[in-house]
C-alpha cells in the first residue's frame, strides 16, 4: 500500500509528518538524496537527473504514487518528467498544486480563465532553482490575474537546517525577509516555497509581522494526497513504510530525529 514520498533532504519530513497525522495507516517509503543535497542550487538538467533516478528508486520499492516533497524538484523536473518520462501506470506528483488551490480558492480541475482572488501582493520565499525557475508564478497566472509575486532567494538556508545550525538558520530567515520588504514592503501573503522552511516557519512570521497570511505546505500537501487516494485508490503501491538515504543513516537518522523530536531511523537506499 506504500506511497512514496521525495525530497532532496530532511525538509520533506515535513510533508511526510503531515502526512502521518492525516492518514496514520498509509505506510509511506520517504526518500532523502542526501548524498547530493542541496538541489536549489544545482543545474535544471542536474534537478532532473537526479529526481528521476530518487524516483525510479521509489517506484522499485513498491511506490506507483510518488509525492516531489521538494519545490525545487517539482519547478524544475515535475513537467518534464511528466510529459516524457513517468510511465503510464504510475503517478508523481508535486506541491505547487496544493499551494495554488489554497492561494486562488479554486480547484486544479477548474478550468474557467483567470481571475481576481484575495491576495494582490505576493511574497515567495524559496531556493535559487525554484526562483530561476519561475514555476510558481506560470502556475498562478493560469488561475489568478492581478496577483504581484516578489521572489526572494533564500540562500543558505536549507543548508543550515541539514547541518542542524538553526541559530544560522533563523539568521538568515530574518536577513531574507529584510531583502524582499525592500522590494515588496507590505505583502498580504507569504509563501514558504521549500518544505524545509515549515521548520522556521515561526522566525518568516516574526519577521514578516503578524498581518501577513504565511502559507505552508505540508498540511496542503496531506490533505490534498488523501483526496486524490479517495478518487485513486489503485495508486496504492504494494511496497511496505521505511525510511532511506543516499547518504550517511546515522547522520541523516540524528538529524531527522532531532526535526521531528521522535525516533526516525534511515536505511542506505
Amino acid at each position: 500500500m506504500a506511497v512514496g514520498i521525495f525530497d532532496s533532504g530532511l525538509g520533506g519530513l515535513t510533508v511526510w509528518d503531515a502526512v502521518n497525522q492525516r492518514m496514520p495507516d498509509l505506510p509511506v517509503v520517504y526518500l532523502a538524496d542526501s548524498a547530493h543535497a542541496p538541489y536549489g542550487v544545482r543545474t535544471a538538467d542536474d534537478i532532473y537527473e537526479l529526481t528521476c533516478s530518487a524516483v525510479q528508486r521509489l517506484f522499485d520499492a513498491g511506490c506507483n504514487l510518488v509525492v516531489l516533497a521538494c519545490n525545487t524538484a517539482s519547478a524544475a523536473a515535475l513537467r518534464r518528467m511528466q510529459e516524457s518520462w513517468v510511465p503510464a501506470d504510475r503517478r508523481v506528483l508535486g506541491v505547487f498544486v496544493p499551494l495554488i488551490e489554497a492561494l486562488t480558492e479554486r480547484q486544479w480541475g477548474d478550468n474557467s480563465p483567470p481571475r481576481e482572488v484575495a491576495v494582490r501582493h505576493v511574497a515567495l520565499f524559496a531556493t535559487p532553482a525554484t526562483v530561476a525557475s519561475r514555476a510558481f508564478q506560470r502556475e498562478l497566472a493560469f488561475r489568478a490575474i492581478g496577483v504581484d509575486v516578489e521572489a526572494q532567494s533564500c540562500g543558505g538556508v536549507v543548508d543550515a537546517i541539514e547541518d542542524g545550525d538553526m541559530i544560522l538558520a533563523e539568521a538568515l530567515v530574518r536577513s531574507h525577509v529584510d531583502a524582499l520588504k525592500r522590494k515588496m514592503p507590505d505583502p498580504d501573503a507569504a509563501i514558504l516555497g521549500c518544505t524545509h522552511y515549515p521548520l522556521m516557519q515561526d522566525y518568516f512570521q516574526s519577521a514578516l509581522g503578524e498581518d501577513v497570511r504565511v502559507f505552508s505546505q505540508a498540511s496542503l500537501v496531506a490533505d490534498s494526497l488523501a483526496d486524490y487516494l479517495d478518487r485513486h485508490p489503485d495508486m496504492l503501491g504494494s511496497g511496505a513504510a521505511s525510511f532511506l538515504t543516499t547518504g550517511d543513516p546515522a547522520r541523516v537518522s540524528d538529524r531527522a530525529t532531532q526535526f521531528l523530536r521522535r525516533q526516525i531511523t534511515f536505511q542506505a537506499a
